[in-house]
């Protein structure tokens, strides 16, 4: 069946989830901060996915700006900078301005060319995913802006996945689903969406009963995959 709507996860998938660390690192007093913002980024990103995960699998659902803010105060503390408040401010008013990848406007406006629906499906509160569309200027290439907030639950429940079709009427086979996180693109694939994974980093594929159908380094080439 042919493609018609293509979905994608935004933290990591379209915006750089790092960029609020980096950016922080390069600003003028700064220097102590820049030898450790990998590892606060790295740190920041694993706590955020590890409590969406807890939250959903224990029914202690919380917005995605919580969670956020709680794998923040765990990386700060892990890398000794839990004691400065203003360094906390910061890196959190720039998690509101993540940068995109540079290929996802013209990537976008190319699926929009070729007719398909595109819309994000995040675990962001709708809030924070609209700062992000905001702050790239990717709102006009976007059909819409999915949270799970709509159902009160994190990814990859199935619920999640259920967004999509209720939103464009689409059947699974009609979804490309593609997201940086490969656990999230394996869930997509065994719901039955077609799936991309976006392996920027270049990891081994996650021992899941499921696997993506496909592995891209970056997001280039997601206009060919969709067969319009």
């Amino acid at each position: 069946m042919t493609i018609t709507t293509c979905i994608f996860d935004a933290y990591g998938t379209l915006f750089d989830v790092a960029a609020a660390a980096r950016e922080a690192a390069a600003e003028p007093g700064r220097e102590s901060f820049a030898a450790h913002w990998p590892k606060v980024a790295e740190h920041w990103r694993l706590k955020q996915l590890q409590y969406t995960w807890l939250r959903a699998i224990t029914g202690a659902h919380d917005d995605f700006w919580r969670v956020t803010q709680d794998g923040l105060d765990w990386a700060l503390e892990a890398n000794g900078l839990d004691g400065d408040a203003d360094l906390r401010d910061r890196l959190l008013q720039l998690y509101w301005e993540l940068s995109c990848y540079p290929e996802v406007p013209a990537m976008l406006a190319a699926l929009k060319a070729r007719g398909l629906n595109t819309a994000i499906l995040s675990n962001g509160s709708p809030d924070m995913l609209r700062g992000a569309v905001d702050s790239a200027g990717i709102g006009d290439v976007l059909d819409d802006v999915l949270s799970v907030e709509d159902v009160g639950i994190f990814k990859p429940a199935s619920a999640v996945y259920d967004l999509v079709g209720q939103r464009f009427g689409c059947t699974k086979a009609e979804v490309l689903f593609v997201s940086s996180n490969g656990w999230d693109a394996a869930g997509a694939a065994g719901y039955g969406f077609h799936t991309v994974w976006v392996n920027r980093a270049g990891d081994p594929v996650d021992r899941l009963p499921w696997t993506p159908h496909n592995i891209l380094s970056d997001l280039t080439t997601i206009p060919d995959l969709t067969g319009a």
